[in-house]
């Protein structure tokens, strides 16, 4: 179930947040994941990243499929990879407590499809464009100013 099928109710989708809007069952690797093993997770789940966390759910950053992508262009095996080799290490983040409207603004301008949602550095969540639009069909559903 994805977290905002229960998080969010009928409001003024201006007042919504991340937390409101954000999935926690989050899909994640380690760093010593090999680039198969990221790609089939990439592939089967239909994402285009997947987060890199340690044993204390750090994050440590972000394999996308373009990192997978410059691997293989480069001439490597994915076998021979690691999430830690080839992730974006410096990941743009959100926290719970965002607004929405904030959230929009940094999607659209950096173009992002899905963000990290941290507390302190610990992974809690994830929040993709997609959570976005879902919450605010739900928000709007039946609520009438």
């Amino acid at each position: 179930m994805r977290a905002t099928e229960y998080m969010v109710k009928a409001c003024d989708p201006k007042t919504l947040t991340v937390h409101s809007l954000m999935q926690d069952a989050v899909y994640t690797v380690g760093p010593q994941t090999n680039g198969v093993r990221i790609a089939d997770i990439l592939s089967e789940h239909g994402f285009g990243s997947v987060p890199v966390v340690d044993d204390e759910w750090t994050l440590l950053g972000l394999v996308t499929e373009f990192d997978l992508l410059r691997a293989l262009q480069e001439g490597k095996n994915l076998r021979d990879v690691t999430a830690r080799e080839v992730m974006t290490p410096h990941v743009i983040t959100v926290h719970e407590e965002m607004p929405v409207m904030d959230l929009i603004a940094l999607l659209q301008e950096r173009h992002l499809i899905r963000v990290p949602v941290v507390q302190g550095k610990k992974l809690i969540g994830i929040v993709a464009r997609r959570d976005v639009l879902f919450g605010y069909v739900k928000a709007t559903a039946t609520y009438w100013p």
